[in-house]
């Protein structure tokens, strides 16, 4: 499995409707390289690692169509 790096979340509150719709954007595509990447042994120190990082991405994206729904 190749490593994503995460870069660093902007700062989602200051962030126009454009914006957010991008980074959205961006935040799907990881979490569909992700599950390309899904490491087969789902008892694995990998696949826990792999379910974490997903989790934080579903996560970000739900923040930002929370926000999105806000304007």
């Amino acid at each position: 499995m190749s490593t994503i790096t995460p870069f660093p979340t902007p700062d989602l509150s200051s962030m126009d409707r454009d914006q957010l719709k991008a980074h959205l954007q961006i935040i799907h595509a990881q979490i569909a390289q992700l599950d390309d990447e899904e490491p087969e042994d789902m008892n694995s120190e990998e696949y826990d690692a792999w379910g974490d990082r997903r989790e934080e991405l579903e996560d970000l994206a739900d923040e930002i169509m929370d926000l999105l729904d806000e304007l």
